[in-house]
C-alpha cells in the first residue's frame, strides 16, 4: 500500500458485498435524471438555436464546438478537486457533492432554453455564455455520479449490472424527453415559452431523479485517505500509466459522436426528410424502446462471453443497420426498423462502457497504488465532451455546408445530406471505435479479478468474489 494513503477498516469489510437491487434502481436514477437536463443539449438545443434564437447553422455548431471543449477541460479540474479532498463527510467522497450540483445544474438547463431576442450578436454571446455555465455545473454532477459505481462494489457481475441500470436510467430519459418535449413546445403558441417550460419541467424532474440516488445509494469501497496534495505531476502520471484508459478514451470520442450526431439530427431528419415533425414522437418510442432488449442483454452476455465482446457485438450490429439504412430507399417504416436495430446495438457499448471506466479505475489502483475515481472518470468524461463537441459540431456545420434553410422546403441536395449525417456518419465513427476496441483495449473481465486480488493482497482488504466468464 502507498505510505501516504490509509483505508478504513470497517468500509474495507465491506469491499466484496453484493448490491442490492435498490441501490441499483437508486444508481440507475441517476443516469435518467442526468438524461432529463443532458438529453435536452444534445437533441432539441441546436433545434432551439437555428430556429428560434435565428443564429445561422455554423454559428450555432460554434457553440457546441467551443463550449464543449471547455467542459472537457473542466472535467478533470472537477476530478482533480473531488479527488483532492481531504476530508470524507457524512455523505460520502461523491454523492454529497453530486446532488448539491444537480440543483445548480437544473436552473442552468432552463436558462440554456431562453435568449434574449435581440441581435444575432447577442443572442450568440448569451448561447456561449449559458451553455459553458450549464457545463461547470454539469462536470461537478456528472464527474461524482459516475465516480460512484466504483465505489459501491468491485465484483465483475454487479459492476455489468449497476451499468445495466445505468444505460436503462439513460434510455428511459432519452424516451421520455424524445416522446414529451416537442409535444411540450408545440403546445403553446410561442416557441420561445414552449422551450423554457419544456425545458424546467425536465429539469425537476431530474433533481428529483438524482434525489433517489443520492438517498438510496452507499459508498462500499474502502475509503483511501489521502495526506498528499494532488499535482500536475500525479495527475499526468495517473493517465498516462493507464493504457486501459487511453483506450477506452479513443473508443469514446467515436462511439459516442456517432451516437450524439444521431440523436441531434433526428428532429431534423423527420421534420424534412419523412416529412412530419409529429412522426419524431413514434420513432423515438420505436427506437428507443427498442433499446432496451439490449439493456436487458447486458448482465447475461457479460456472464457468458465478458464485457469486451459483449460491446464488441453491440457495434457490430449498429454498423450493419446504419449502413443498410444509407444504402435503401428511406421510408417511415424501413429507417425505423434500422434505427431502432442500430439503437439496440449501441445500447450494448454504451451500457457496458460504464462497467469498463470501473476496471480501468481497477487497473490504476493495481498498478500505481493509489486509487483515483475522479481523475480516471474525468479523463473518460473528457473523451465524452470530445465527442460531443465534434457531433455538434460536425451536426452544426453539416447543415450549414448542405445549404440547409430552417422552416423551408429542402432541395433534394439538402435531404441527401442529411441522410448521411443521420446514418453514414454514425456507420463509419462506429466500425472505428469497434476496431480501437479490438485491438487497443486490453482489459477482460478474468484479468481485471486478477489484479483485484492482487491488490486486495497488497493492501490487506477483503478481495471481490470471483464471478463472472474466465474470458
Amino acid at each position: 500500500m502507498d505510505s501516504k494513503t490509509t483505508t478504513t477498516a470497517p468500509q474495507a469489510m465491506r469491499t466484496s458485498g453484493i448490491v442490492s437491487l435498490k441501490e441499483k434502481i437508486a444508481y440507475g436514477m441517476g443516469d435518467l435524471g442526468n438524461g432529463f437536463m443532458f438529453d435536452l443539449g444534445q437533441a432539441y438545443l441546436l433545434k432551439f438555436y437555428t430556429d428560434v434564437a435565428g443564429l445561422p447553422p455554423a454559428a450555432a455548431a460554434s457553440v457546441f464546438v467551443v463550449t464543449k471543449l471547455f467542459d472537457a477541460f473542466m472535467d478533470p479540474v472537477a476530478g482533480t478537486v473531488i479527488d483532492g479532498q481531504r476530508r470524507v463527510g457524512r455523505y460520502g467522497r461523491f454523492r454529497g457533492v453530486m446532488f448539491y450540483s444537480c440543483i445548480a445544474l437544473a436552473v442552468l438547463t432552463v436558462v440554456t432554453f431562453l435568449t434574449p431576442g435581440h441581435s444575432e450578436g447577442v443572442n450568440l454571446a448569451y448561447a456561449y455564455v449559458s451553455y459553458m455555465a450549464w457545463g461547470v455545473l454539469y462536470s461537478f454532477t456528472n464527474i461524482p455520479y459516475g465516480s460512484l459505481a466504483s465505489v459501491m462494489t468491485q465484483e465483475p457481475v454487479e459492476r455489468a449490472k449497476l451499468a445495466s441500470f445505468r444505460q436503462a436510467g439513460s434510455v428511459t430519459a432519452l424516451l421520455i424527453t424524445g416522446v414529451a418535449f416537442m409535444p411540450i413546445v408545440l403546445a403553446f403558441d410561442s416557441a420561445r415559452v414552449g422551450y423554457a417550460f419544456a425545458a424546467g419541467a425536465m429539469a425537476v424532474t431530474g433533481v428529483l431523479c438524482f434525489f433517489a440516488t443520492f438517498r438510496y445509494t452507499r459508498e462500499n469501497v474502502p475509503v483511501v485517505r489521502r495526506h498528499e496534495k494532488l499535482t500536475a505531476r500525479e495527475f499526468v502520471r495517473t493517465i498516462a500509466s493507464n493504457r486501459p484508459l487511453l483506450a477506452l478514451i479513443a473508443m469514446t470520442i467515436f462511439s459516442i459522436s456517432a451516437y450524439n450526431v444521431k440523436t441531434s439530427m433526428i428532429v431534423y431528419f423527420t421534420q424534412y426528410y419523412l416529412g412530419d415533425v409529429r412522426l419524431l414522437a413514434a420513432v423515438n418510442v420505436i427506437a428507443i424502446g427498442s433499446s432496451i432488449i439490449g439493456i436487458l442483454l447486458i448482465p447475461v452476455l457479460t456472464r457468458l462471453i465478458g464485457k469486451k465482446r459483449t460491446a464488441l457485438y453491440g457495434f457490430l450490429l449498429a454498423v450493419v443497420a446504419d449502413g443498410l439504412n444509407f444504402v435503401l430507399p428511406t421510408n417511415p417504416v424501413l429507417f425505423t426498423v434500422l434505427f431502432s436495430l442500430s439503437f439496440i446495438g449501441v445500447a450494448l457499448p454504451n451500457g457496458i462502457t460504464w462497467a469498463m471506466v470501473s476496471d480501468v479505475i481497477d487497473f490504476g489502483h493495481w498498478r500505481t497504488g493509489r486509487r483515483r475515481e475522479g481523475i480516471t472518470y474525468s479523463m473518460f468524461n473528457f473523451s465524452r465532451k470530445i465527442a460531443q463537441s465534434v457531433a455538434g459540431g460536425l451536426a452544426g456545420f453539416g447543415l450549414s455546408a448542405i445549404g440547409y434553410v430552417p422552416n423551408a422546403h429542402q432541395t433534394d441536395g439538402v435531404l441527401f445530406g442529411m441522410k448521411g449525417l443521420q446514418t453514414l456518419y454514425p456507420c463509419l465513427a462506429l466500425a472505428v471505435a469497434a476496431v480501437i476496441l479490438l485491438l487497443l483495449y486490453p482489459l477482460t473481465d478474468k484479468k481485471v479479478a486478477e489484479l483485484a486480488l492482487e491488490t486486495h493482497a497488497r493492501e490487506g482488504t477483503e478481495a471481490p468474489v470471483e464471478r463472472g466468464p474466465q474470458d
